[in-house]
């Protein structure tokens, strides 16, 4: 019996998404069930190679360029029960194809990102993951305008708003974005 399925947790920046996966992991440890964990190489904010949360939640993780270096890996290293991505929306449109080997192999894959963009529009396969998962949560953050739940998130430069036509993918913390709710997130002028 194939018990591989794909679990997808998103929201804003600062929705505790990360978190949200750390947590998932170390439940499943006490289950005796094993995990491996990928993160995008370029996301190198808090840790080289671990996964961290914004207030410093860490867990081991192996960064890697593209997606498909996770089958590589599982296999040197697994067989593992759960696969978990984080800050998935990093990662190109391969990452659809992987999930689906891991989950017809009967591995539970957990995969956490952002699922807008700054500009609000879906972000690369993310969409696609959301519309192919069994189970899905998409967290809120608080707006730090007005203090309602935030769905969006507001890349910032100098503290303004940014450009919608910059670059998609800019990886910051709270330099760069804040959480915001749809009535405070603006559009920036260029």
């Amino acid at each position: 019996m194939n018990k591989g399925h794909l679990e997808v947790i998103c929201g804003p920046m600062y929705a505790t998404k990360t978190q949200e996966l750390i947590n998932r992991i170390r439940r499943a440890n006490y289950a005796n069930q094993t995990a491996i964990v990928f993160k995008p190489r370029i996301d190198n904010r808090y840790d080289e190679n671990d996964i961290v949360s914004h207030d410093g939640l860490k867990e081991k993780a192996h960064p890697i360029k593209n997606p498909v270096s996770a089958l590589n890996i599982y296999d040197e290293y697994g067989p593992f029960d759960i696969v978990a991505f984080d800050e998935a929306q990093f990662f190109d449109i391969r990452i659809l194809d992987v999930v689906n080997e891991f989950i017809n192999i009967g591995v539970r894959v957990i995969v956490a990102g952002l699922d807008q963009d700054f500009r609000g529009c879906g972000f690369n396969s993310m969409p696609e993951l959301l519309a192919r998962c069994k189970y899905f949560v998409k967290l809120t953050a608080v707006c730090v305008k007005c203090g309602q739940d935030a769905t969006m998130t507001q890349r910032l430069i100098d503290g303004k708003p940014a450009p919608l036509e910059g670059d998609i993918i800019m990886v910051g913390g709270k330099d760069s974005y804040e959480a915001r709710c749809s009535e405070c997130w603006e559009e920036g002028v260029g």
